[in-house]
């Protein structure tokens, strides 16, 4: 079983057959006017080369996730706009007038647009346009490509807006649930703390008296000589009166701890990170949730609100993604993502020691290191 819960990142939407559109259509249409020159307004070698170009920078963009930034992406969509227009032009008969379309959507559509994004749907609203006056000489025709981009790009846009609207109003629910949830966690604290008073207030005491009473008749029997089996009777009800007094204890120490954390908890804490930072954060269950002890829970627990805490102090506003594995063990992993490699590696922190820590006190392990991306904590714990 496999399941997203509310503060989900999507993936590439609505896939890699979409974005690899471009792609097939280039490849398509440079081979089928290989062989006829009267198609063409530039050598093969240089539309080939064109293509690659577009080829390249569309495979660049295959691996996007939603909500994350461009970041260097987007040299590749300029790339892909200008060789993509030049290409359009070079072959006027063909279907590459997309190109400068797909292009100017895929800039505006993932994550919101700086001034960069804007440089490419500019080129794409230049390379829709100016080609087909060159070839047809007409401005109506070109003037039509143009609101045509811009349109597209438009509701590109409000596509996004949308979307993002429909992320607040989620966050805004989770916000509203946790308060909820937090009130009712309070209001049972509260009782339990209470119980735990009159326990503690009513029973510990009488049965600390009567331990002590009991102590005090064993005593004067040992001086007045009784027989020993009088003696040994209230030795024995001293004992059931000393472990009474102990399990009346420990209930009290019970009641006045919190509650253990639950899968739901580990939820939380990736929403909370979301509603702070503004950053797209994933968390995902893979396999069937089961009962796991108390320890290893709020082990779990903790190693995550520790690198999450990290990932604020390290790589803050970083996407993460956080998956919560059931199999023969259970894993639990955390991965930001700021789209840089890190020069953190400084396995002596606290932070990474405590963790370790953790996971050794439950017979799990621990592990964390730099990736490509940014930076992978996982844990594995029996369960």
């Amino acid at each position: 079983m496999s399941r997203t819960l509310d503060s989900r990142v999507r993936t590439s939407v609505p896939g890699f057959l979409l974005r690899s559109i471009p792609t097939l259509l280039t490849i398509i249409t440079l081979v089928l006017v290989a062989g006829d020159d009267d198609l063409r307004r530039l050598p093969y070698p240089v539309l080939l080369v064109l293509g690659l170009i577009v080829v390249l920078s569309n495979l660049s963009l295959l691996p996007l996730r939603y909500g994350e930034p461009l970041g260097r992406a987007t040299y590749g969509l300029l790339a892909f706009a200008v060789a993509g227009s030049v290409l359009w032009w070079a072959l006027p008969g063909s279907v590459l007038i997309v190109l400068p379309f797909w292009v100017t959507r895929a800039a505006v559509r993932y994550h919101r647009p700086g001034w960069l994004q804007y440089v490419v749907v500019a080129v794409g609203v230049v390379g829709a346009s100016v080609p087909i006056y060159v070839n047809t000489r007409s401005f109506a025709g070109a003037l039509g490509s143009a609101f045509g981009v811009v349109a597209l790009t438009l509701a590109a846009l409000n596509r996004r807006n949308r979307e993002d609207q429909l992320d607040e109003l989620e966050v805004s629910l989770a916000r509203k649930q946790a308060v909820i949830e937090e009130h009712g966690r309070a209001a049972a604290l509260a009782e339990r703390a209470r119980i735990a008073r009159d326990v503690h207030d009513v029973l510990a005491h009488s049965l600390a008296g009567l331990s002590l009473s009991l102590q005090g008749a064993r005593l004067m029997l040992v001086r007045d000589g009784a027989s020993e089996e009088a003696i040994e009777q209230v030795t024995r009800a001293q004992g059931l009166a000393a472990e009474g007094l102990a399990e009346a204890r420990r209930a009290v120490a019970a009641l006045r701890e919190d509650a253990v954390p639950d899968v739901r908890a580990l939820s939380d804490l990736v929403t909370a990170y979301r509603v702070e930072s503004g950053a797209a954060a994933d968390f995902e269950v893979i396999g069937a949730e089961r009962e796991l002890s108390a320890d290893v829970m709020s082990t779990l627990y903790r190693t995550l609100q520790e690198a999450l805490v990290n990932t604020r102090k390290h790589a803050p506003g970083a996407p993460v993604c956080v998956k919560l594995s059931y199999a023969d063990d259970v894993r639990l992993a955390i991965e930001d993502r700021p789209g840089r490699r890190p020069g953190r590696a400084t396995p002596g922190g606290y932070g990474l020691l405590g963790m370790r820590e953790r996971a050794d006190l439950v017979g799990g392990s621990l592990e964390a290191g730099p990736t490509a991306e940014g930076w992978r904590v996982e844990l594995k714990v029996p369960g």
